[in-house]
């Protein structure tokens, strides 16, 4: 007996009726189909076709958008023992089967329904992150992107798939056209995929700040990024009961400098709200001292500044709520704050 002796072979009848119709030669292996008979089966004329190197499609009509999405990842996924796909929903999908390996890009965008993601049969490439110290290499349909760290794979119809702000950043790393970067990045932002903060993160490591289109694309999500923010900030003080502020003021003092825009504003509790909506970039450092002497000179004033993020207005609206309800409740107990004009921004 040899390693390719398969321990208990089953019959091909049961090949054909795998959901996925696409396996591995060392899984057909397990089935008892010799390298002889999967070379006949692949033939041009054959049942069968090679749809990548040591991936084969059991049957011989162009393969599903599916078909081609399995392949990919069977492909680039490290194989520890030769086994039949867990069917769709079945366990945790980028382990087992798919080991080190999951979609990104425009095919995993399509997966996530962001609406300008081109379907997924009408893509040339499908990328698949993997390891950057897999030995492996792109071919036919499939473009490897390689990683230092691979991203927890989010689940969608049974395949695992790159985060969001991740899969933008490897889709827009391979386009040029502005309008098309723009809506990717304003749609992930917009539907609730992930924050701005995250996804430029995710753009600035991949070195594509670089890029005009990109920058442009990037000025555009955050205007996008407040806007959600904004309303989401507006649904917290109307949702859980807060005292209605003045919303998007500036303070000055009487005769004096300008003190800062603020985004929401209570002036009998000298209580405001900022949200922080900045992006990370490469200068940060002098847009964030800038932010943190105005917060300082406002509290030094007797104004109790509560900072808030969007993500934390996502994910935790009515903890945050919680935090401004206490602030206001502490004003009767601080010393009366200095007086200030206020003016709508």
């Amino acid at each position: 007996m040899t390693h390719d002796t398969p321990l208990s072979p089953r019959p091909l009848r049961h090949l054909t009726e795998v959901h996925r119709r696409v396996l591995t030669a060392a899984q057909l292996r397990t089935h008892g189909v010799t390298t002889a008979e999967l070379n006949e089966r692949c033939r041009a004329d054959g049942p069968w076709r090679l749809l990548l190197p040591n991936v084969v499609l059991l049957h011989s009509a162009s393969p599903t958008s599916e078909e081609r999405l399995h392949g990919a990842l069977l492909y680039a996924s490290r194989e520890s023992a030769p086994a039949v796909p867990a069917q769709p929903g079945a366990g945790d999908p980028h382990r087992g089967a798919y080991a080190e390996a999951m979609l990104t890009g425009l095919a995993a965008l399509a997966l996530h329904g962001l609406p300008s993601a081109p379907p997924l049969l009408g893509l040339e490439r499908i990328d698949v992150l993997v390891p950057r110290l897999r030995r492996l290499r792109s071919t036919g349909y499939v473009r490897v992107v390689r990683t230092p760290d691979l991203p927890v794979a989010r689940p969608v119809a049974g395949l695992p798939v790159a985060p969001v702000a991740r899969a933008v950043a490897d889709a827009v790393a391979h386009l040029t056209d502005a309008d098309t970067v723009r809506r990717l990045l304003t749609e992930a932002v917009r539907d609730g995929h992930c924050d701005p903060a995250t996804l430029v993160r995710e753009l600035t490591e991949a070195r594509l700040m670089g890029r005009p289109h990109v920058v442009d694309a990037v000025d555009s999500l955050v205007a996008e990024g407040r806007a959600v923010a904004e309303d989401r900030l507006y649904r917290m003080v109307t949702g859980y009961g807060l005292p209605d502020p003045v919303w998007n003021v500036d303070l000055r003092l009487p005769g004096g400098p300008h003190l800062g825009g603020l985004d929401a504003y209570w002036p009998e509790q000298a209580v405001a709200v900022e949200l922080d909506t900045r992006a990370p970039r490469q200068d940060e450092d002098a847009t964030w001292s800038e932010y943190a002497r105005k917060r300082e000179h406002l509290e030094r004033l007797g104004i109790t500044v509560v900072h808030i993020t969007p993500r934390k207005l996502r994910e935790s609206a009515e903890q945050q709520a919680a935090v401004v309800r206490t602030a206001l409740m502490a004003a009767g107990d601080r010393d009366p704050a200095a007086y200030v004009v206020v003016l709508p921004r």
